[in-house]
């Protein structure tokens, strides 16, 4: 699944991504924002910044969280508003470009360019003196708060924390806040006990000269105290905040209706808990006591750096002392990962099969698809004697034109068949206990056109090229981008988005703080999981993305060489559409390449599947030369 976060499988709510706006949403997005608007005029601000965010700067929120959805109509996981008297702008990336054209009233909001165009940006070309923009300081993270500071300062206006977010204000209707059960991860899946990972976390944070360490993000704490909840969909992590002392108890605030007896007292052996309503008076204590708090400005609110501030304390700027120990696998973590996706390879293998034997004369759908896709993962899963807690994210079914919105949801309105001559992609995963898979495939429907292999091949080969990438130790995700995108540029092509996030362990299937990308500054380290999913999109016509997961493997010489090179152990397991490839423009490396790729599917996906899907595995994976000539 591309980025730039538990029970059975329950009914989501769907955007509807229909090619025009329903009318009647706009009509409720121009009213609340005009109510808004009025209740900004009479707390005395000139305007109000609405970030996709909760008060742990999750990407994927839970529905109480979602005031940038409530006042837009745009749900995509990444973006924000800024509503000025006169003016108002949603920005989004290119991941979400036609879905916000899809369903924001361009009336109410103008549409801007999250990174080429940022809310700093449009505000510096429109702030006056004496202007007060208003922004909730649990909502914002502290870096973002300074930068906007300056942009106001530069303009001799003010940027205003607002006590009380307006949105909630006049959102009559705002679902309660998540209660999902929390459970504990054993250290046999965990493969540490949360008693050490603490001890190592409280070493890291006195190596940064503090006194304590505040963990906001879900995913860290979850990882770092082995418990696992059910506060946001697809993310098996609990809301609460953690503080790290470098001596004493941790601290943990988490709602007590979340835990069980039974996890109370597993917790209450690691830290002295507390509800959620008593974390502000405990940054205040930090402060009174002159401690030196570690905060990652990037991922923690505004407000907690200044509630210890503001009582005496020293903030440190610093990373998540748990980001890169939770990013880095350990050998228990690894093997449930590779067991998850051999049970995920299974189940896409019997989907694929499935879509071959049915779609081709366009009796299925995407909403048909999605549901088959879900019921083979939760049957392969019980197969394996194990069990699909989840989806990892809301599969993306796109059929046709469908398949070039990047981040594509279908909804009754916007369903479509998959008919002949067309291509379909389909983005899913699944969490299980061991582990997380993310997996993109397309798939041809009938006979594809020329252009359409051309650019899938293209995509091929770049998906190639960062599989087979050799780097040395302290390379970093933007020094492989390029490598995707090579066979696209040679042709003018190119995709707007990253090639490759990271992932979790039976965790938030986008983990930071690696990635591939232009962006992705963070060294590659053994053990990391990240996707490989370069893609290519042709609006209105079709959609292609090859996404795998690999991990990037200890660094070794190579022979001749004078520096140790990391390089990626592919995980992800299923076939390649090889009805899409051109090997007239491969090399013969990388027909190579599919071929062992495809050789290892057969020996280690058999066992979950019966004698007509693997029929079908055996033809799927044939070697490509046997296809030259057809």
């Amino acid at each position: 699944m591309v980025l730039p976060p538990f029970a059975a499988i329950a009914k989501k709510e769907r955007c509807a991504l229909s090619p025009h706006a329903d009318s009647t949403s706009h009509r409720a997005t121009r009213d609340r924002l005009e109510r808004l608007r009025a209740l900004l005029r009479r707390d005395g601000l000139t305007g109000f910044i609405v970030p996709h965010a909760d008060e742990h700067q999750s990407e994927y929120l839970p529905p109480a969280a979602e005031r940038l959805a409530w006042l837009t109509g745009f749900t995509g996981s990444a973006g924000a508003a800024v509503v000025l008297p006169d003016a108002a702008a949603l920005f989004v990336d290119g991941r979400y470009t036609l879905q916000a054209a899809a369903h924001v009233d361009p009336e109410s909001f103008s549409r801007e360019h999250l990174i080429e165009n940022p809310p700093s940006k449009w505000l510096a070309s429109r702030l006056r003196p004496g202007d007060r923009i208003g922004y909730d300081p649990w909502l914002m993270t502290a870096a973002e708060v300074r930068r906007l500071e300056a942009v106001c300062k530069a303009a001799e206006a003010s940027l205003v924390p607002v006590r009380g977010n307006p949105i909630d204000r006049i959102w009559e209707d705002r679902p309660a806040p998540p209660l999902g059960a929390v459970s504990i991860q054993p250290a046999d899946l965990a493969g540490e006990e949360a008693a050490d990972k603490l001890a190592r976390l409280r070493a890291g944070i006195a190596e940064a000269r503090a006194d304590a360490a505040v963990l906001a993000q879900a995913d860290s704490i979850a990882w770092s105290f082995n418990l696992r909840g059910a506060d946001i969909a697809h993310n098996p992590v609990a809301l609460a905040y953690a503080i790290l002392p470098v001596e004493g108890r941790p601290s943990l605030f988490v709602d007590g209706r979340k835990l069980s007896n039974s996890v109370r007292t597993t917790l209450a052996d690691l830290a002295e808990l507390h509800e959620p309503t008593e974390f502000t008076a405990a940054l205040a204590a930090l402060g009174h006591e002159r401690r030196r708090v570690l905060l990652d400005p990037k991922s923690t609110s505004a407000a907690i750096a200044d509630a210890v501030s503001e009582a005496g304390g020293t903030v440190v700027d610093g990373p998540d002392p748990a980001e890169l120990p939770k990013a880095r696998k350990n050998a228990t973590e690894l093997a449930g990962m590779h067991r998850a996706h051999v049970r995920d390879g299974a189940a896409m293998v019997r989907f694929l099969a499935w879509l071959d034997r049915t779609a081709g004369d366009g009796s299925i759908d995407e909403l048909a698809a999605e549901a088959k896709l879900a019921a083979f993962r939760a049957d392969t899963a019980r197969r394996d004697g194990a069990e699909l807690v989840d989806l990892s994210f809301d599969t993306i079914s796109g059929a046709g034109p469908n398949g070039a919105i990047v981040h594509y949801r279908v909804s009754e309105a916007s369903n479509r068949r998959l008919e002949p001559g067309t291509l379909y992609l389909v983005d899913s995963g699944g969490q299980y206990r061991d582990g997380t898979t993310d997996i993109t495939r397309t798939v041809a429907i009938g006979a594809p056109s020329e252009e359409m292999r051309d650019r899938f091949t293209r995509v091929l080969r770049g998906h190639i090229a960062i599989a087979t990438a050799r780097f040395p130790v302290g390379a970093s995700g933007a020094q492989l981008d390029t490598l995707a995108r090579a066979p696209l540029w040679q042709a003018g092509l190119d995709y707007d988005h990253g090639t490759g996030h990271g992932v979790g362990a039976f965790l938030a299937v986008h983990e930071g703080p690696a990635r591939i990308s232009k962006a992705g500054t963070v060294p590659l380290e053994a053990g990391m999981v990240l996707s490989d999913e370069p893609g290519y999109y042709k609006a209105g016509a079709f959609g292609i993305r090859i996404e795998n997961l690999v991990i990037v493997t200890p660094a070794e010489p190579i022979s001749g060489g004078d520096r140790p090179m990391h390089g990626f152990e592919t995980l992800t397991l299923a076939p390649i559409d090889r009805r899409l490839i051109d090997p007239a423009l491969m090399t013969a490396a990388e027909i190579a390449w599919v071929d062992a790729y495809h050789a290892r599917l057969v020996p280690a996906l058999s066992h979950l599947l019966d004698a007509a899907d693997r029929a079908w595995l055996d033809a799927a994976t044939a070697p490509i030369a046997s296809r030259q000539g057809e």
